[in-house]
């Protein structure tokens, strides 16, 4: 578990997820959002973005949080596991919502500079719709790929505890 990418539906918990993964084996988490958005919610240039997430891409070793399908697939060849934090939509509507009230006029650690948490109507409908239009496609891409990747799906807060602890017993024990 060298070079690991983490997807999932906005609110699944990536960010989340990802931090407590990177501190488990000791790497550094890259977070797509954070490289992807300029100060006041402006688009990086795509060119820009891309050769950002290849010098990640590049390293040794890596955690990278973040689905952006556009550059997905080059993120999968280079990934030899990826985790899917896949909880029901409402579960990932609850959390955008609370991530909201929390993280007002504020921005987040796993956002751009200058990037204050928002929400609105298209958010909260991408969110309600992802598992009907963007799901099938990030399944189907996996399935592609379960050949010759490590593939976990996580589809509970419950599910994430217990594969970090187990993850962190499996690293206590080969340290020893």
């Amino acid at each position: 578990m060298k070079r690991v990418m983490v997807v999932g539906c906005p609110g699944a918990g990536k960010s989340t997820f990802s931090r407590r993964l990177g501190s488990v084996l000791n790497e550094e988490v890259y977070h797509l959002d954070k490289l992807f958005w300029l100060p006041g919610w402006v688009m990086r240039e795509r060119e820009e973005f891309i050769e950002m997430q290849q010098k990640v891409m590049n390293q040794e070793s890596w955690v990278i949080d973040g689905n952006f399908g556009a550059t997905l697939p080059v993120r999968l060849e280079k990934a030899d596991t990826v985790i899917w934090l896949d909880p029901p939509r409402e579960v990932c509507l609850y959390r955008i919502l609370k991530r909201y009230v929390q993280n007002r006029n504020k921005t987040r650690p796993d956002m751009g500079e200058g990037c204050e948490e928002k929400l609105d109507f298209e958010f909260i409908k991408y969110v309600w719709n992802f598992h009907y239009d963007k799901r099938p496609k990030l399944k189907e891409r996996l399935h592609k790929a379960a050949a010759h990747k490590n593939i976990h799906i996580v589809k509970s807060t419950i599910e994430a505890e217990r594969f970090l602890d187990n993850l962190q017993i499996i690293k206590q024990g080969s340290t020893l």
